[in-house]
């Protein structure tokens, strides 16, 4: 079946399949029964440029779907969290407003229709600020201790040396807080983000119902994690690794604005394997192909057993990747086009975002002012 036609096929799914109360994965395709009425949806990503292929499978095309059914009961806000991108210290300035600029566009040029979403700089909405430290008062040492990204990112592999843990800031540790507050202030009830943030969803939780059960109030809502159904796209030269911007090896990673000649080069040097009669999914014994497989899993939203099943009559690694190639260059041109239109009218982009925070603030300053009286400052 040719890419073109497969395009045009639909799948239905269960959508926000529950296995547990706070947490639900999405399908391949929702329908508007999906989107809980009068929701209020959340979510937000680091500034670090372009999006790559983890980006927009892991979570940012489920934005897009949510917002393609929104209702006039929901609201839905998207940014990016330019506050907590420095918490790795950013001393390029001009490289980092750049990448803040092409976070918004990368956002529009997936399809959120900013007349749709509040599209909007987190740094632009100050009661995120605000908000971080009244929870923090709530936020126990032990609790943050227990994330797992501060420590990957610090390279912290032995929590008894001393002198690794005394060089770790104060951003870094404690910025799940920041997101909880980032949650919260909107009184989100949903937020779709990568697997990897699932833990600091759990924090966001936990504080909520702390701050609720400590002033005896209902103020602050429980926030469902919404995850999306494909698995982590790993490295295309490593995949023991996630697909990173950060990656020393750039051939690793895909890009949504990379031109179909970029994207069959990096597929055809991703790594596979010896055995080419057969292409099937085993994370285990073949790596690089699970990880093709489960690519093309997410970018057709179908299962890896129907992925198998339309690749079973290839015989070599050449068809293989090419078949890839195909099915990435036609999802990700459409993406691309809008990327560069949008990178063309930087004062557009500047006007959606600052618009952006203004409607946030808003909401925003309401909601901590409400806070503020629960706690007694008001």
């Amino acid at each position: 079946m040719s890419v073109a036609s497969r395009s045009a096929r639909t799948y239905t799914y269960t959508v926000f399949k529950r296995f547990n109360s706070s947490v639900k994965t999405t399908g391949f395709k929702l329908s508007g029964s999906d989107i809980p009425k009068n929701a209020t949806i959340f979510s937000m990503i680091q500034p670090t440029g372009k999006f790559h292929l983890g980006n927009y499978l892991g979570a940012v095309r489920v934005w897009k779907d949510i917002a393609d059914l929104k209702d006039d009961g929901t609201t839905l806000l998207f940014g990016t969290a330019d506050l907590h991108a420095i918490t790795v210290p950013k001393p390029n300035v001009k490289e980092f407003r750049e990448y803040r600029t092409e976070a918004i566009a990368s956002i529009l040029s997936i399809g959120i229709d900013p007349e749709k979403a509040i599209v909007f700089h987190q740094s632009r909405v100050s009661q995120h600020a605000e908000l971080h430290w009244l929870l923090s008062s709530f936020a126990s040492m032990g609790s943050l201790n227990r994330m797992t990204q501060w420590k990957s990112k610090s390279n912290i592999n032995d929590q008894s040396d001393d002198t690794a843990l005394g060089a770790i800031k104060l951003g870094l540790f404690a910025y799940p807080v920041l997101q909880a507050a980032d949650i919260l202030l909107y009184r989100s009830t949903h937020v779709p983000v990568g697997d990897d943030q699932s833990q600091h969803l759990e924090l966001t939780r936990q504080l909520s119902n702390t701050f609720n059960a400590f002033y005896k109030t209902k103020y602050f809502p429980m926030p469902t994690t919404i995850l999306a159904p494909t698995k982590k796209i790993l490295s295309l030269s490593n995949p023991e690794k996630k697909m990173s911007k950060s990656d020393l090896n750039q051939k690793s990673v895909i890009y949504i604005t990379d031109a179909p000649d970029v994207i069959a080069k990096k597929v055809k040097r991703a790594v596979t394997d010896s055995i080419s009669e057969s292409f099937y999914y085993d994370p285990v014994n073949r790596p690089g192909i699970s990880n093709l497989i489960n690519t093309l899993s997410g970018v057709q939203r179908v299962s890896i057993e129907e992925v198998e099943k339309d690749i079973r009559h290839i015989k070599d690694h050449k068809n293989f990747k090419q078949y890839v190639t195909d099915v990435l260059v036609a999802e990700l041109t459409p993406s691309r086009e809008r990327f560069h239109h949008f990178m063309k009218n930087p004062d557009y982009l500047h006007q959606v975002s600052e618009e952006g925070a203004s409607k946030a603030s808003e909401i925003a300053e309401k909601n901590i002012t409400e806070v503020k009286r629960i706690m007694g400052f008001l």
